[in-house]
């Protein structure tokens, strides 16, 4: 596995990144195609890994930044495609998304987790401020958020 960070460009990286969203996060509980497109998503910044190892690259996980308020954004729709899982993918995509945020002076990035991903935002410094809402009826999500330093990019360069 070698992985690259790219934002979609292209129409066929468009198709790739939301297919790999659809795949994991709408149709194992039924939904349809198109539901995996979130309002906010024309004005995000999407990011996605890929695995540069195969021609073409495979899109081993996605995530996208949404601007809500001056100082905050918030991190939608992350996925990792199975076969990646538990290989640092997602701290990969998560790190892209804060480098971002940090760039742009984002001090504050909160999220909605999946309780199966809980454990995965407090590793990387998120703090779970509690429930927030029952997705398709069974998926309980928590809210959590996390301050970003905006000088932590400085210091690497």
């Amino acid at each position: 596995m070698k992985l690259a960070l790219a934002q979609p460009s292209t129409e066929s990286d468009f198709e790739r990144y939301y297919d790999l969203r659809y795949r994991v996060l709408r149709a194992p509980w039924g939904e349809p195609r198109g539901s995996e497109r979130i309002d906010g998503d024309d004005a995000g910044y999407h990011l996605m890994a890929l695995d540069t190892a195969w021609e073409p690259a495979t899109v081993a996980g996605v995530g996208c930044l949404i601007f809500t308020a001056p100082g905050e954004a918030r991190i939608r729709s992350m996925a990792v495609d199975p076969n990646y899982q538990g290989r640092g993918v997602g701290r990969f995509v998560m790190r892209g998304l804060e480098d971002e945020a940090a760039l742009l002076g984002i001090t504050t990035i909160t999220l909605q987790a999946r309780e199966n991903a809980l454990e995965f935002y407090l590793h990387l410094g998120y703090q779970n401020l509690g429930k927030s809402f029952i997705m398709f009826g069974s998926i309980q999500h928590y809210l959590m958020t996390k301050p970003i330093n905006t000088k932590r990019l400085h210091a690497n360069t």
